[in-house]
């Protein structure tokens, strides 16, 4: 008899609302305005962001609708699959239950576009000609790209520079899709040029990218910001996956014991953990939830959780959060989008209360469990997702030490089509580890902001 491999859900089950973690939480600490030392309010926010995308911003409700015009275009690709990875758990020969929700048949190629089209959707919504958005990897530049295309919109999209060296046929996507792309530090902005004065050979960071895309947006008012990942309203979005995997598992007569993702922004690991911490919260079953982030920025294992800015200009507000600093540069990583020195404050506050945990991988690590992943599963994982197979790996090892069969669940974000160099690279023998050095960590954390009496 064949053993199934892929659970799919009906086209009926796509989930109606997005779920809300803040409703199930203690209240966090509120972002402050960096110009007036006050809580940010709703009016603070509209002047870059649609208002349908501030309001769940500061939302409590537990589910929020999502609109039918989303629903409709989430349709071409969801709900995803989830995967039982039957031949990987025969290669570990562990009694464990791996699976894993696989988000890689999105258009794009990933995650990414369950936010980016109700963002586009709410600035159209909102009356803007135009989107502008920050990336690493690119995977968020192409989703915005996709969005804006299906809306009649025009996007701008700056992307760090080592990421567009390293992944130039993203770029070629956002373009194709009539989309500008601009490799960052640009001399396009004040913050850009600011950047390549102080540093001229600058590899870039999401968080230059930030401040360079928000200039766009302060100088234009018929432009619209686009959030990748870390705001509530993006986590928030994200939670279709989550939601999925809870529905799927369920037929399956399952629940995880492990919940893996891998971290940078936080919002895949935010729209998978969410739901099944959300159950955890309701007196359901306790589920351990498990933060990859590369060892290379390791904001949740080795950073300061202050107030500090998510851009390297000053311009975004200041949010309590775990950060290596605006001013942290990390090494030129193939996960590129894993690089940022924050994380949603809203990952952040779970790890803070204990709900969740945080461990730091090598790249070489990763990329030797991506490897192993796709000789077992056939899938080429995204060099992000390779961080939460390596620990999905490491722990049914673990399973296999010690007799128990836990199930273990873990987010494939993206294929890694467009990431073939980095895995040359690997079998070559000559990607390195890039690990982050002590004085670039004490650079980083130097650049967060002392706020006497705010902690």
């Amino acid at each position: 008899m064949t053993e199934q491999i892929r659970y799919q859900l009906p086209q009926q089950e796509l989930p109606r609302t997005w779920y809300n973690i803040a409703a199930d939480l203690p209240p966090m600490a509120p972002a402050i305005n960096a110009k007036t030392g006050r809580p940010i309010t709703p009016e603070d926010m509209l002047r870059t962001t649609a208002p349908a995308l501030v309001e769940q911003e500061f939302s409590k409700e537990r589910e929020i609708a999502i609109p039918e015009e989303v629903r409709q275009i989430y349709a071409q690709w969801r709900p995803t699959p989830l995967f039982r990875a039957r031949r990987l758990e025969r290669e570990l020969n562990t009694p464990a239950r791996i699976y894993y929700k696989y988000e890689g048949d999105a258009p794009t190629g990933s995650f990414k576009p369950n936010s980016s089209v109700p963002q586009v959707f709410y600035n159209k919504q909102a009356g803007k000609s135009m989107v502008v958005a920050d990336t690493g990897a690119g995977q968020w530049g192409a989703a915005i790209a996709f969005a804006a295309s299906l809306f009649d919109m025009k996007a701008k999209v700056f992307q760090v520079r080592v990421s567009a060296e390293q992944k130039p046929h993203r770029k070629t996507m956002m373009e194709t899709f009539g989309s500008e792309c601009i490799p960052s530090p640009s001399t396009e902005t004040a913050p850009g040029r600011a950047t390549l004065a102080e540093f001229p050979d600058h590899p870039g960071s999401l968080a230059v990218a930030k401040s360079e895309a928000l200039q766009i947006v302060f100088d234009n008012p018929e432009t619209g910001y686009t959030r990748g990942s870390a705001a509530n309203h993006v986590c928030l979005h994200q939670t279709v996956i989550g939601q999925e995997a809870k529905r799927q598992l369920e037929l399956l007569d399952d629940y995880p014991d492990i919940v893996i993702g891998c971290a940078g922004g936080g919002s895949n690991l935010a729209g998978l953990a969410f739901p099944f911490l959300g159950d955890k919260l309701a007196g359901g079953r306790d589920v351990r939830l498990v933060a990859v982030e590369p060892a290379a920025c390791p904001t949740l294992t080795r950073g300061r959780i202050a107030y500090d800015h998510s851009d390297s200009g000053g311009m975004t507000p200041l949010q309590r959060m775990h950060t290596l600093g605006n001013g942290f540069v990390p090494p030129p990583v193939h996960a590129g989008g894993l690089r940022a020195h924050s994380i949603a404050p809203l990952i952040s506050w779970v790890v803070e209360l204990g709900h969740m945990d945080a461990v730091a991988e090598s790249q070489k690590r990763a990329f030797e469990a991506g490897v192993f992943f796709l000789r077992a599963e056939g899938v080429l994982a995204a060099p992000e997702a390779t961080h939460a197979i390596r620990t999905a790996i490491d722990e049914a090892v673990r399973c296999r030490e010690t007799g128990e069969e836990k199930t273990i669940l873990f987010g494939l974000t993206g294929h890694g089509n467009f990431d073939l160099g980095a895995y040359q690279r690997f079998a070559a023998g000559t990607l390195p580890d890039d690990s982050v050095s002590e004085e670039s960590l004490a650079v980083g954390l130097a650049s967060i902001p002392e706020l006497p009496g705010v902690q």
